[in-house]
């Protein structure tokens, strides 16, 4: 499983022409990617990560502020480009695998008592931020 964290000053994701969550004070935008041997351990890796890495303000995390943290689940993290043009999506987990464990990373948040909103798992999203930084942190379980 891979997550890429984006520290940001306000964010949005919108499907159909509707805002299917958004914040607008400081959060996180966490794009997370799943490939096939992923299970319960990297879930619980990834949202300890994203809840407890100090990127905030003031070294502090979004557990220790309750920052807002939006979930978008990005099957293009696992896109192999080493030969040709186009990438091959092989390494990423199929949706019915997918899409529990990316639930599983929201649902581990919202255990930490976070705020957290979601993409819609499979549609065209829009997703919009302000970068405010910029950080951009990469991580893998």
């Amino acid at each position: 499983m891979k997550a890429v964290l984006q520290r940001a000053s306000r964010a949005s994701v919108t499907v159909a022409g509707e805002v299917v969550a958004q914040f607008d004070r400081q959060g996180i935008v966490a794009l997370v990617g799943v490939t096939h041997d992923d299970g319960a351990e990297q879930v619980d890796i990834i949202a300890r990560k994203i809840a407890e890495l100090r990127i905030l303000n003031g070294e502090l995390s979004a557990s220790d502020v309750d920052a807002p943290v939006i979930v978008v689940s990005q099957f293009t993290l696992y896109a192999d480009v080493k030969k040709g043009r186009r990438p091959s999506w092989n390494g990423a987990a199929p949706g019915p695998v997918a899409e529990p464990l990316v639930e599983g990373v929201v649902t581990a948040l919202r255990e930490f008592g976070l705020t957290v909103g979601t993409g819609v798992f499979g549609a065209h999203m829009d997703v919009e931020l302000v970068g405010d930084g910029p950080i951009t942190i990469l991580v893998e379980a």
